[in-house]
């Protein structure tokens, strides 16, 4: 074919196998009527095979007016096709479990649910692995709360419960499901966890912003911060919970706020996504929050999600208890951050953090990542 226009490099025809998935740069071709001329044209089956995913594309007019299109795509078996569960038959197809009795200690337990970012693929794998993972960690957590009978739990969702398309490019390319599975996805893993959590009581889940969750055009994010997708999601799953008559109750940022404070058994938890400021100023950031008159300003204990390792640094005092101020930030759940190990030689492994706070506040032996 002879081009007037060039394309670039990387939307130049290719097409790669890598542990059975197919992907394929068409390089430039005619504009296509439907994705299943795509199969069709490569010779493949649309009753054997589909396209998994997104298709992107890369156009450019012809002096005579019609376009040439690069198209990029992944073919799976349709048989292979993950089958994600829908949020509403995840709660109507599951019988409630029996409360467990609370012990007379008072305690309250907090599930620090971080990074999870769901449709990421990475050295840990894809979305199957995720699953896997996510269910792995409930399973933990369900023994460790059968442990501990708190009266209550928190479930702390830090941020980036999903992956988006609009943080980097490469997501287009590595990603595994649309935007659209990616928050189905995370709004059914979010639910497993509360029905985990719900057996011990009164469920208080707490949720902020973040970047890879915003609403977003490339690195530019849209309206307020109250529109964050993540918040989306977890005000579908409130229905969910509350059409269940399930006993959990939600705290999220005002509308114009980036963080949220909790009152957990007399002591401020305070969550925030961890993009507000740069690698190791945390400390600094919820210092000036305090001058600022900002919510996790009165906070004893801050979370931080974003940086995808565990850091536990004590701080300062509450002047008006006496009792150390503690920073703790999160492990990640993701599938790796393998550009940031690239780069900076550092790696660390997925983690579900939990931690119970009594009357006399943070219990630092209580501090356990599954």
């Amino acid at each position: 074919m002879n081009l007037t226009t060039p394309f670039p490099a990387e939307w130049q025809a290719r097409q790669s196998t890598i542990d059975g998935d197919t992907e394929i740069v068409t390089g430039p071709i005619r504009e296509v009527g439907n994705h299943r001329e795509l199969l069709d044209q490569f010779g493949y089956d649309p009753a054997e095979f589909e396209i998994a995913g997104t298709v992107n594309q890369w156009r450019k007019q012809q002096p005579d007016g019609t376009w040439l299109v690069s198209y990029f795509f992944k073919v799976q078996p349709i048989e292979a096709r993950l089958d994600l569960p829908a949020l509403y038959a995840a709660a109507t197809t599951r019988k409630p479990k029996p409360p467990i009795k609370a012990t007379p200690t008072g305690r309250i337990t907090v599930v620090a649910l971080s990074d999870v970012q769901a449709g990421k693929t990475g050295s840990r794998g894809g979305t199957p692995e995720l699953i896997d993972r996510l269910a792995e960690k409930r399973e933990k957590l369900a023994t460790e709360l059968r442990r501990r009978k708190p009266v209550s739990t928190v479930l702390a969702e830090g941020g980036d419960a999903f992956e988006g398309f609009e943080n980097v490019a490469s997501q287009m390319f590595t990603n595994d499901l649309s935007l659209a599975q990616q928050m189905d996805l995370v709004g059914t893993e979010i639910f497993e966890f509360i029905q985990v959590m719900h057996r011990h009581g009164h469920v208080e889940v707490g949720a902020v912003t973040s970047n890879h969750t915003a609403w977003r055009r490339g690195k530019d994010t849209l309206g307020r911060p109250a529109d964050d997708l993540g918040l989306f999601v977890h005000r579908q799953v409130a229905k969910v919970t509350k059409a269940a008559g399930m006993d959990v109750s939600w705290t999220v940022p005002a509308e114009y706020d980036e963080s949220v404070l909790l009152d957990v058994n007399g002591t401020g938890l305070g969550i925030v996504h961890g993009n507000q400021y740069r690698p190791g100023r945390a400390i600094d950031w919820w210092a000036k929050q305090t001058h600022g008159g900002q919510p996790v300003g009165a906070a004893d204990i801050l979370l931080g999600s974003h940086y995808h390792h565990l850091h536990i640094q004590p701080t300062g005092r509450n002047p008006y208890t006496g009792r150390t101020k503690w920073f703790i930030q999160c492990p990640t759940l993701d599938n790796g951050s393998d550009w940031f190990r690239n780069t900076a030689g550092e790696d660390s492994d997925p983690g579900l953090l939990i931690f119970d706070i009594t009357e006399d506040g943070f219990d630092l032996q209580s501090l356990t990542v599954l």
